[in-house]
């Protein structure tokens, strides 16, 4: 078992990936970021784009991103407000774009029948909705702090665990996570009771990168780098595993993580990460569909 402990300066890039989770993971979210990535939208613009959002749910999301300093709300007259994402907004469309990318390729997808050649083939899943089921599996309490501890050390047991990843819990409080996780095929056991990060899990590395590099970069250097047309530095502090540590097991069995995925246009790196008509790959149904179960929570 490994046994290299995280340095103490990790701690500061772990919590700007637990608070970027914070801000994405309120469900709709990503769906009211990715609408606004195109162009600014009056209110009456952006409730047809989101027809199963209620004002009751649609308010508060862009209250909740206008607060986070990535939605900038515009107010013209008493009638005339519009919101657009700010520089900083602007910047999370290629992290976004790198999350959907991951679940586009590891998380479930139901096999259906292809409307014009009749085989059978893996349902298309809409970035936004790839994005909204990863953060599910991502953002709940304690999973990003169990996942950055088991890249750091490999392997680690229940015990280093809890003392490393939930400092203040007893023991037995690491275990609801541990299985959370290992339902969600992100970490694996091994008979001697060790856990490490699954194929899955070790593919998280570009995820967690790119929400590191985003979280440490100042608002200035955000607008500065857009200008010159440059990405993201990677994180300024040159600590953290997801930041500047290769994983220590091999993914040459895992399937690569794409840059993008399907129906997902990139532009430069700083740009929007998606053209307008590409938040859906496919026809907006009534409501977007999230398999039970599994992974895809």
């Amino acid at each position: 078992m490994a046994t290299t402990a995280p340095p103490p300066s990790a701690s500061h890039d772990l919590s700007g990936v637990t608070k970027t989770l914070d801000l994405l993971a309120p469900r709709w979210s990503v769906w009211v970021l990715m609408t606004l990535s195109s162009q600014t939208l009056r209110y009456a613009e952006i409730k047809p784009r989101l027809p199963w959002l209620a004002d009751g749910q649609l308010h508060p999301r862009l209250r909740h991103l206008t607060s986070a300093g990535v939605v900038e709300r515009t107010e013209y007259a008493p009638r005339h407000v519009t919101y657009g994402l700010t520089s900083r907004g602007a910047a999370l469309m290629p992290v976004l774009a790198t999350i959907a990318s991951w679940g586009d390729t590891y998380l479930e997808k139901d096999t259906v029948a292809n409307k014009t050649t009749g085989e059978m083939e893996p349902e298309r899943i809409p970035p936004a909705q790839n994005i909204d089921d990863a953060l599910a599996l991502l953002a709940p309490r304690h999973a990003t702090p169990i996942l950055w501890s088991l890249q750091t050390r490999g392997s680690a047991t229940a015990k280093t665990l809890a003392t490393e990843a939930m400092p203040g819990y007893g023991l037995t409080a690491v275990y609801k996570p541990l299985e959370r996780l290992a339902a969600d095929g992100l970490i694996t056991a091994s008979g001697s009771g060790d856990y490490q990060l699954s194929a899955s899990g070790r593919a998280l590395s570009p995820v967690f990168q790119a929400i590191s590099a985003w979280a440490a970069a100042p608002p200035a250097e955000t607008d500065a780098r857009r200008r010159r047309g440059q990405g993201l530095a990677p994180s300024q502090n040159r600590s953290g595993p997801w930041a500047t540590t290769p994983s220590r097991h091999t993914t040459a069995a895992a399937p690569a993580v794409r840059t993008a995925g399907p129906a997902l246009t990139t532009t430069s790196p700083n740009g929007p990460a998606w053209k307008a008509g590409d938040l859906f790959s496919h026809q907006i149904p009534a409501r977007p569909v999230s398999p039970a179960g599994g992974p895809r929570r």
